[in-house]
């Protein structure tokens, strides 16, 4: 069962890709407004919130079919997630392929970007709600809020954060969103195999 401190946890693991993201965001605008930072946050805190719902209601769907190794799935979901967030960390500078923090094309806060910088930072948050399904005993409602709200505040603060000091804290911001997530899936299985509380 997850408490207030895991979930805590767990959205500022989430949270981690969409801030670095921001980050970029941050370093390529020219002229920094309030509404670089609240738009960065709406979406990215809009669709980290939403993923989770999604998957954990797909999750549902299919927890009673594998009941017996639904703490066996909650791991490893957390665990890819978390090493291909570390991975990404020391393989390149964003989070995404196409975020090249000097690129001028980064400072576009229109629809279309949005919606597919938005969605590519989410796609693990899906995978999330399905593991929430599995670990049993989490109130979606306060994690989904949890995990928006978080997101939104670490993309709003990481738009400005690049603006004053650059890429600095990007990586950073991967590692330890990774270390989170893994973290997060070794204590659901521990706690189904009985060796801990």
């Amino acid at each position: 069962i997850m408490g207030i401190v895991e979930l805590l946890l767990l959205a500022l693991g989430l949270s981690m890709d969409a801030f670095a993201v921001s980050v970029c965001k941050g370093l390529a605008t020219k002229r920094l407004k309030l509404k670089h930072a609240v738009t960065c946050g709406v979406w990215f805190g809009g669709f980290q919130g939403l993923m989770p719902l999604i998957g954990f209601f797909l999750g549902t769907l299919f927890a009673a079919a594998i009941e017996a190794v639904d703490h066996w799935v909650a791991f490893g979901l957390l665990g890819i997630i978390g090493f291909n967030m570390l991975k990404e960390a020391f393989d390149r500078s964003c989070g995404l392929d196409d975020c090249g923090c000097e690129d001028e094309h980064n400072a576009d806060l229109g629809v279309k970007t949005m919606f597919v910088m938005a969605v590519a930072t989410s796609i693990d948050a899906l995978a999330v709600g399905i593991s929430l399904a599995m670990a049993g005993g989490v109130n979606i409602w306060l994690s989904v809020a949890l995990i928006g709200l978080t997101t939104f505040s670490f993309s709003a603060a990481g738009v400005k954060i690049g603006s004053l000091f650059g890429a600095a804290f990007e990586k950073k911001a991967q590692l330890a969103g990774g270390l989170i997530l893994i973290l997060l899936g070794v204590k659901i299985l521990l706690e189904h195999l009985g060796v801990i509380a």
